[in-house]
């Protein structure tokens, strides 16, 4: 009776946890030197919405990032989820109400990518969504770079092959694969890729991003002491990139660990996230 007792208050422990962390969201913050960049500056990462909103049309997500006072906004992708007849609507008009204040730059991730793609099964679903959001004057890069003269900075947006999704087989990146998608970067300026999948960030690196932002993997749904984030994606246990910032040579990547859920609505010791990342040249 006592061990029964006893898992019942560890259950509900942990779901009361799940409930509050599921509908929070924290500031993350992180400050990165990127080579042959002109001037400083404040981006906010936002990505893996899944359709969540944070008070009526996300009122409480969009005043947290007018009292950051950005430069531009990144988004890494995942703002709504594939489903079919699903809603776009609620990631829409956040992104939209952001354009009307920042520069937006839109990533996709493997949802949009899936919506765009089969249109069989999901209609016209992405490419409303993308009208929608272009026409607002968001920057939507799909394998295709935006150059920032003020910060002498080229911003990617790599979507990557399906096959580098799977999750129990993926495909092995060359840096060759990053050359034909979006071509080589310019040596002469500051080179940030937004990359939803983090899992190639070796090779985002040799292929030359000074700064990479990501996403995808939700900060591993519930995050451990020491161990970090459990499980990702691709159904890895204790993934080496769950969240936070991470080197490789020179270049660093940001990974955020998302805002919203999707299939398994879990999130335990892991709220939400609004990255801000403070650049500077370096």
């Amino acid at each position: 009776m006592m061990v029964i007792t006893l898992l019942s208050v560890i259950a509900a422990f942990f779901l009361a946890v799940m409930a509050v962390d599921c509908n929070r969201f924290v500031i993350r913050n992180y400050s990165c030197r990127v080579e042959k960049l002109k001037k400083s500056g404040r981006i906010i990462l936002l990505s893996d919405l899944h359709n969540k909103s944070f008070g009526e049309k996300n009122e409480k997500l969009l005043s947290a990032v007018r009292r950051l006072s950005p430069d531009m906004i990144l988004i890494a992708g995942d703002m709504y989820t594939a489903e079919k007849n699903g809603d776009t609507d609620t990631a829409a008009e956040l992104v939209c109400a952001l354009a009307a204040d920042y520069p937006v730059y839109y990533g996709n991730g493997n949802h949009e990518q899936k919506t765009a793609f089969d249109t069989e099964k999901f209609g016209d679903m992405y490419q409303k969504f993308s009208k929608k959001i272009e026409k607002a004057g968001v920057c939507h890069l799909v394998n295709e770079k935006v150059y920032l003269p003020a910060f002498n900075m080229d911003i990617y947006g790599a979507e990557i092959g399906w096959d580098y999704y799977g999750k129990f087989q993926h495909g092995k990146m060359e840096t060759s694969y990053l050359d034909r998608l979006i071509g080589k970067p310019d040596k002469t300026r500051a080179t940030v890729l937004i990359a939803h999948n983090p899992k190639y960030f070796e090779v985002y690196a040799g292929w030359g991003a000074g700064l990479v932002v990501s996403g995808h993997v939700h900060g591993g749904l519930m995050r451990l002491p020491f161990l970090g984030g459990v499980i990702s994606p691709a159904l890895k246990l204790f993934p080496k990139y769950d969240g936070g910032e991470f080197h490789e040579g020179r270049s660093a990547l940001i990974l955020g660990r998302g805002l919203g859920t999707h299939t398994l609505p879990i999130r335990i010791f892991n709220p939400g996230e609004v990255v801000v990342i403070d650049i500077a040249p370096g």
